[in-house]
């Protein structure tokens, strides 16, 4: 679980220059590149510090994730996009994700961090691959140099240089490549020279994890002394709770506090089935007056009815009426698609540790700066004093984006 996390107190950060891309040598000697970000003072940070690309003395290259894997690929999508210009072996490339920190890891579409509206490739495309791409120039860089030649070439993860016969790994060269000088200009692959790009064959960075039992969700987090919370969530959307008894419930084993939030009634207890057997037991009575009620019958009559109205035109070509009138045969068909609700197969969730001076929470985080941000005004703290630990999620389809799951 170590590698998923991040340790924000172990990085530093200076707002005295803006910087496109800035490399150092990380405590392990190794190579890292910071792609498009501002003000970052890397002198005194280990490896965690919101990098893009790590490349380990033992010539592992790790990828450092700003969007959220929930079963959509990104994980092996934006992986691919460095692989591909750094011209690395696909089974030497791992993965994390990135931390909460939208001026290090925004939504290039949005300004702020998040995943959705399938942008995280598109955003991020020619990001990565500059990324991967001036990792590439740098090794290949420090490889003349120490060897004391030109026409150096790196091709699946090693660098050589034909002519003598010389190769290496990315790790030899990683700490010799973080002090060159910083490429102004990189020049990226074109896309007949792609070998993973669009190609088929990739196996998912995150397939061994899932197929294993080894990937990392919310429900394998346990702190010490950890409490559970489930919420008595009204039946209806606008439905608000009108009052509640608790005299049962709180009696019950494990039960340690019974709270009303906006939201509903809340059960604290020491394990999930305390919490579950407790929330059951609460006696509520829910004011529906503003409640949602229509019936899938009678959303469906809607839509139908609004089907029958003029739409909007969004571009115009021919004349539809004559056609209809010319042609020889017309056809006209119904379609019905019912309400689909988000429902992930993983439930809305969330761990909690919090500090006097700070909060880490560990999910599936799908908009990093929204949830940062309330989380912070919520417990009057700043919000880097909020740590945001992104682990993977069982699927979303939006549901995690609103603010209010």
């Amino acid at each position: 679980m170590k590698n998923l996390l991040f340790n924000s107190d172990q990085a530093s950060f200076s707002q005295d220059r803006r910087n496109f891309l800035k490399v150092t040598a990380a405590v392990s000697g190794g190579l890292l590149l910071e792609m498009s970000i501002p003000g970052l003072s890397m002198a005194e940070a280990s490896w965690q510090a919101n990098a893009f690309l790590r490349i380990d003395q033992d010539a592992t290259v790790t990828v450092i994730i700003k969007h959220l894997e929930m079963g959509q690929g990104t994980y092996t999508g934006l992986a691919t996009l460095v692989a591909e210009e750094l011209d690395a072996n696909w089974e030497q490339i791992r993965v994390e994700a990135a931390p909460a920190n939208a001026k290090l890891y925004k939504n290039l579409f949005w300004g702020t961090q998040g995943t959705g509206g399938s942008t995280a490739i598109a955003n991020a495309f020619q990001q990565m691959r500059k990324a991967g791409a001036t990792a590439r120039q740098m090794l290949m860089a420090a490889a003349a140099e120490q060897w004391q030649v030109d026409s150096i070439e790196i091709s699946n993860g090693r660098i050589s240089h034909p002519a003598s016969g010389r190769s290496a790994g990315f790790g030899e060269f990683a700490a010799a490549a973080a002090k060159q000088p910083l490429p102004l200009d990189v020049e990226l692959k074109d896309p007949k020279e792609f070998r993973l790009i669009g190609k088929e064959g990739l196996v998912r960075k995150d397939n061994i994890d899932k197929t294993q039992g080894t990937a990392i969700y919310t429900q394998d987090i346990f702190l010490p002394n950890m409490l559970t919370a489930l919420v008595a969530h009204p039946p209806r959307f606008g439905a608000k709770l009108k009052s509640y008894n608790a005299d049962t419930a709180i009696k019950m084993p494990g039960v340690k506090h019974i709270v009303q939030i906006p939201t509903g009634v809340a059960v604290v207890a020491t394990d999930f089935w305390s919490a579950k057997t407790a929330r059951d037991a609460l006696k509520i009575e829910w004011d529906e007056s503003e409640a949602f009620k229509l019936s899938s019958d009678a959303i469906m009559a809607q839509y139908k009815k609004m089907a029958a109205q003029p739409g909007a035109i969004a571009a115009q070509k021919g004349n539809l009426s004559k056609g209809r009138q010319a042609a020889k045969q017309t056809l006209s068909a119904s379609f019905e698609f019912p309400y689909l609700a988000h429902a992930a197969m993983e439930p809305m969730n969330c761990v909690v540790d919090l500090h006097t001076d700070a909060c880490d929470l560990y999910y599936g985080v799908q908009m990093n700066t929204g949830d940062q941000m309330a989380v912070a005004k919520a417990l009057n703290m700043k919000p880097e004093q909020v740590r945001l630990h992104m682990l993977y999620a069982g699927g979303s389809f939006g549901r995690r984006a609103n603010p209010k799951s």
